[in-house]
């Protein structure tokens, strides 16, 4: 789950950041004579909030390997590490990307990432458990995910979402508090008053939260692709059976950071109408293992 530091808190810091600035010092552009100026508005919302979302992909490898503590592998040290390397580099060039940087992380856990500002430029890494406990049959399948995830963009297409959504979060968020500061407090001078700041504000936490159910309903979906490139690359079977060994271990401590979890392979919540389940950038694992198997089956 290691996307959710690494993406959505620089993301949300910046684009809190970039609120504030639009509202202290972009406010004379939007506004003219007392009138809010819906395409301006629109444009620096699609601006300043397109940034986080730059900034957070730009950063992401870096984030990442600060947040885990990964080790970028320079050289093989030993039998595993040169196996796990060629491997990387055959899934690689299989789907026709360049060769991602390895990394290994210290983690009870079996588990993995990728990252990375574009196809060509990314981070696979992989944690201490994993090489572990896990087969080589089943962590090709894990890489196999995760070269997925690069092969099919799926950083960048998260990055694109949310500038998408930021820039619609700060454009409503000012309707509204325009709204509320000029027909509801009846200001009439020509400048927005206090409870256009303060609502604005509100607005960019509160439909930042619905947001970021829209984003995360793609990251399972792409959660879904990437199981299927793992299963194309390595085999249905390895894969499955990575998933189910994941099953296995969930009661195993975590010391990945909470906002990075959408980085890795690991479990979503369970089905149903709850809150964990909406904001899940993971499926469950019994639903991702049904898939592989529904789709192994009608070949």
């Amino acid at each position: 789950m290691l996307r959710i530091v690494l993406f959505l808190a620089t993301n949300l810091a910046v684009m809190l950041m970039a609120g504030l600035i639009i509202n202290l010092l972009g406010v004379g552009h939007v506004f003219q004579h007392g009138q809010m100026q819906l395409s301006s508005l629109f444009v620096v919302c699609l601006i300043w909030g397109s940034l986080g979302s730059l900034i957070s992909l730009l950063m992401s490898k870096w984030i990442a390997r600060t947040s885990t503590g990964a080790e970028i592998i320079e050289q093989a040290h030993n039998e595993g590490e040169r196996w796990l390397l060629n491997t990387v580099a055959e899934l690689a060039e299989r789907v026709g990307i360049n060769m991602p940087e390895v990394a290994i992380f210290d983690s009870p856990q079996s588990n993995a990432f990728a990252t990375g500002w574009n196809r060509n430029d990314a981070m696979v890494a992989v944690s201490t458990g994993l090489l572990q406990r896990m087969s080589r049959d089943e962590i090709r399948a894990v890489l196999g995910h995760e070269i997925g995830h690069v092969a099919n963009g799926d950083m960048v297409t998260m990055a694109l979402i949310q500038g998408v959504l930021n820039a619609f979060v700060m454009f409503f968020a000012r309707i509204i508090g325009n709204f509320v500061d000029r027909n509801l407090l009846n200001n009439e001078s020509d400048t927005p008053g206090l409870a256009y700041y303060v609502t604005s504000f509100i607005g960019d936490l509160v439909l930042g939260l619905f947001a970021n159910i829209i984003l995360m309903a793609f990251s399972r979906y792409r959660e879904f692709r990437a199981d299927a490139a793992g299963a194309q690359l390595a085999g249905a079977v390895s894969m499955i059976a990575a998933l189910q060994r994941l099953q296995q271990e969930q009661s195993l401590p975590d010391p990945i950071p909470q906002d990075l979890h959408a980085l890795c392979i690991t479990a979503g919540a369970r089905t149903g109408l709850n809150l964990a389940a909406l904001f899940a950038s993971h499926p469950p694992l019994e639903e991702r293992i049904q898939a592989l198997q529904t789709s192994a089956a009608m070949r």
